[in-house]
């Protein structure tokens, strides 16, 4: 696809670069997620909205402690390799050290919480063979390191091989029917499959991993850049997973199921805004650096512009196909999940926002607020739950879910003076940003 896309469109320099980065990257996607997608239908109409709700439960409990083994890192990570490639051995052999320090502290603190939590021994049992996701994802760093390079192709490669090989393994125990554990076996040693790929490929493209330095200077830079980060992660991790969590102790694992499907789909239309973030924002970071102000500030805008109106786009066509595309993927079982679907969607346009705001808020070094406003979405992703949950189900929680994320994504932007520019642009790219699509061939910086 790469190539097909090189002979037909003339690009030069970065332009060709970025273009051929935003093609592997979107080829992968589609083939990890369209596979992920096919393979979770199968698992969910053999185990039911009830072990399938379980099964997620399970995974949105360890969720809530990545944000503490990731620490934050992954944007400055990126951006601090954007800027310093020089330095590459130093920056990702002292992150890897902190992620893993964290990922142990991370272990702990789930073991405590199932402690206090009091949960079944066999949902307890399955929360601890999940949390070596935990250690696992510590090498997605290796995947920033590509990303800040702009070279998406290699570890791609490596994600589609991911793809086959787990759904290969989930297919086969659907075919001799194994029981739940197996699946959320399956599911954790998937994370392992990826880890290893990357390592892979980072030692057949860049050098071996042996050569990664601890840098003890660089770590309370590091520690100092990405704390705020992490507490605003953690309120992100928690109102983004937590209603899961709230919904099968509020109310039961098969409307877990029933959130969770619709929550299937939501993945596929967040990719594309997903992708286009994190292949143009080291471009942005080495123009601001360039010191052209002008350029950068059009390129900012042009970049909230698209991404949010590509948001709009995509939950609009989800929203009107909800029913047709749950009745004919997970069936007559889970059609509960329908109008979830159809809500959230637009859960979309405000990830757009969010996430297209965070990064401008990163590259200019203003992030200490931001968890503020990652807060005060939590506070209200908890609280309106409690309330609505037990009166509106699953429908509710998808209310409080748009509602939250456009209040800490957004609005929140307007209670901090610094943010306030940020806030600007994303009024601009909700209102005017459709505007902006015919730039976004554009939206690549010149070489």
């Amino acid at each position: 696809m790469a190539s097909f896309f090189k002979e037909r469109i003339k690009l030069e320099g970065n332009k060709k670069k970025v273009a051929t980065n935003v093609v592997w990257a979107l080829s992968g996607k589609i083939v990890n997620m369209g596979g992920a997608l096919l393979v979770g239908i199968l698992v969910a109409r053999y185990l039911g909205p009830d072990k399938f709700g379980l099964m997620n439960y399970v995974i949105s409990y360890v969720s809530i402690f990545t944000i503490i083994s990731t620490f934050g890192l992954d944007n400055i990570e990126i951006r601090e390799l954007s800027k310093y490639p020089e330095r590459k051995e130093y920056i990702l052999g002292t992150c890897l050290s902190i992620r893993l320090i964290c990922a142990c502290i991370a272990l702990l603190s789930v073991i405590l919480s199932l402690v206090i939590h009091r949960a079944d021994g066999f949902t307890s049992t399955m929360i601890l063979i999940y949390c070596t996701t935990l250690f696992t994802s510590c090498f997605n760093l290796v995947r920033n390191y590509f990303t800040s390079i702009v070279k998406n192709e290699y570890i791609v490669k490596t994600e589609i091989a991911r793809t086959f090989i787990g759904a290969g393994l989930k297919i086969g125990l659907l075919w001799i029917k194994a029981p739940l554990e197996y699946f959320i076996l399956a599911t954790a040693f998937d994370t392992v499959l990826v880890a290893s790929g990357y390592c892979l490929s980072y030692r057949k493209i860049i050098g071996n991993i042996k050569d990664w330095k601890f840098d003890k200077k660089l770590v309370p830079f590091m520690i100092r850049e990405s704390f705020p980060l992490m507490l605003s992660g953690a309120a992100v991790i928690i109102y983004q997973r937590i209603d899961q969590v709230m919904i099968k102790n509020m109310i039961d694992d098969e409307s877990v199921g029933y959130f969770a499907t619709a929550g299937k789909f939501l993945e596929l239309i967040l990719f594309l805004p997903g992708i286009l973030t994190q292949t143009v924002t080291p471009l942005l970071v080495k123009i601001r650096e360039s010191g052209d102000t002008i350029e950068y500030e059009m390129k900012k805008r042009q970049f909230v512009g698209i991404v949010v109106w590509i948001s709009i786009i995509l939950a609009t066509i989800v929203c009107i196909i909800a029913y047709p595309l749950i009745l004919l993927t997970f069936g007559k079982e889970y059609l509960a999940a329908v109008p979830v679907l159809q809500i959230m969607a637009w859960k979309t346009v405000g990830m757009a926002l969010s996430s297209s705001g965070g990064q401008i808020i990163i590259m200019e070094g203003i992030q200490k607020w931001a968890v503020i406003r990652n807060i005060i979405g939590c506070i209200v992703c908890i609280g309106l739950n409690l309330l609505v949950i037990p009166h509106y189900g699953i429908v509710g929680s998808a209310w409080v879910t748009i509602i939250t994320v456009m209040i800490s994504g957004t609005f929140a932007n307007g209670l901090i003076p610094s943010y306030w520019k940020i806030l600007r642009l994303q009024l601009y790219g909700l209102f005017c940003g459709w505007k902006e699509l015919i730039y976004i061939k554009n939206l690549i910086i010149k070489k």
